[in-house]
This record gives C-alpha cells, structure tokens and sequence, in this order.
C-alpha cells in the first residue's frame, strides 16, 4: 500500500453508518448527507432512523433507514445486499454501533457484559464481514472502525465497555495487514469524552468533553485525509492517556484513582 491511501467519495458510491440513531453515528449520517453522500443508517429503532432521514430534507445527498440489530449475523449480510441493490457498492462503512453498560466491579451483571460483546464486539463483526466480501470484489473501500480511548488501559465503571473497546482496537489493527492486499483502508477511531445520553450517566469528571457536532467534524477530517490509521481526539487527551499507558502499573493506578475520584470511593 502506498503512502497515500484510498479516500472514498459520493462518486465512488454509498456510505453506511451502524449505531446511528443517536449521538455520533447520527450526526456523522447528517454531516455526510449535507456533503452529498448517499447514507444507509442502521439502528434498532426504525422510527429514529425515519426521524433522522427527515432531518435530512434539504441537504445535498440522502439518508436511507435499514433498521435492524447489528447482533443478528445473518440480517446484516441482508442489510448490506439490500444497500448495494438500492444505492449501488458501499464505499465507505462506519462501524458505529455500540452500547455502554457501566459495571461497578463488586456488583457485576453478567447480562451486561454478554449485551456489550455482543453489540460492541460481534456487532461490529457482522457488520464488516459482509462489507469485506464487497468491498475485495471491487478492489477498493474505506473504513472505520469506532472504538473509544476507553480502549487504552482500565478505567472505573468500564470492564465492560472497555474490554469491548480494546478489542476494536485489536480487532482494526489486525484485520489492517490483510485489507491492505486487497486496497481496503481500515482506519480506528478513537474518541475521547462525548457529549451523550450515555457519557452524562459517569459517576466521575470527564476531562475535554466534546460536542457530538465537534466529534463528528474530527472524524469526517480523519476519513478526508490520505494517510493516517488512528483518527482519535481530542489531541491533548489521547497524548495524556498513551502516556498514562507507559508508567507501571503502580503509578497508573495511582493517578487514575486520583483524577476519577476512586480514591475516596467506599466498597459498597
């Protein structure tokens, strides 16, 4: 693969977005709509997904809803034939979907943990296979996997969320060797604190927190660049957690206990 990698456009064909009823998967669907792009939008509420489509009224592309649980293998190998039937070979996939389920780790719910690998993990599998197959036929393809600085290293309330997180970012990393043989760029992405429905339920200070609007113009210039895997922001925040990520484990724990408030934190 050269130095420059593939960039997709609305001329080379649709994009999907997965995970995008709510926060950023809808407002990267608008923003991509507003650039011409034609969007297929999957989530499980098909009524939010229509909502988001009328959203759209007016911008220069279009958004399609094609409901449906990114959980369900075989529904998406159908989701994403019914796309390519309807809107022609999907150049670019954003890997949204996701859940957070926070966990105290003394009171853990192992339902919680199975919906987060389920969704976050294996929902993100049946979304890229299919993708994969299309976009190796047509020798070309863009796309990103969303993952979470929460992916780097522990954080409180996380076990769940996280884990799912760090596999992503495995899971990007390693397919990265193969999509290259075959001209697929794979890119990661990896935001830090985002202004959601699921961020305003954490028990603890989130340092940086950025607009859905603010993160969805940072992915959309990660994806417009010709170079670069990891598309993760804010800049100040991922450098303090990757170097959080070079101390030992004593100090790690340390800090992190201190700035999340841990330390003062009783079992219970």
């Amino acid at each position: 693969m050269s130095a420059k990698e593939f960039v997709a456009t609305p001329a080379d064909g649709c994009a999907w977005i997965t995970g995008a009823s709510s926060g950023i998967g809808r407002q990267l669907a608008l923003e991509l709509a507003r650039a011409g792009w034609s969007v297929a939008v999957t989530a499980r509420s098909g009524e939010a997904l229509e909502d988001l489509a009328r959203a759209a009224s007016g911008s220069r592309g279009t958004i399609l809803p094609f409901p449906g649980d990114v959980g369900d293998t075989s529904l998406m190998v159908r989701q994403c034939t019914a796309i390519e039937e309807r809107l022609g070979p999907i150049a670019l996939l954003v890997a949204n979907a996701g859940i957070y389920c926070p966990q105290d780790g003394l009171k853990g719910d192992p339902e919680a943990f199975r919906k987060s690998f389920d969704v976050n993990l294996m929902g993100t599998v049946n979304v890229l296979l299919p993708v994969i197959e299309s976009m190796k036929q047509a020798g070309r393809g863009q796309i990103a996997v969303v993952s979470s600085v929460a992916g780097y290293g522990g954080l409180p309330t996380s076990a769940a969320y996280g884990a799912t997180k760090a596999g992503l970012i495995n899971l990007a990393e390693s397919l990265k060797f193969d999509l290259d043989r075959a001209g697929i760029r794979i890119q990661l992405v990896n935001p830090g604190f985002v202004d959601t429905p699921a961020t305003r339920s954490n028990p603890f200070p989130m340092p940086h927190l950025l607009s859905v609007e603010d993160a969805a113009r940072e992915i959309i210039r990660g994806l417009q660049r010709s170079t670069g895997f990891e598309i993760a922001f804010p800049k100040t925040f991922v450098r303090q957690l990757k170097a959080l990520r070079l101390l030992p484990y004593g100090a790690y724990f340390a800090v992190l206990k201190r700035t999340t408030g841990w330390n003062r934190k009783r079992a219970g």
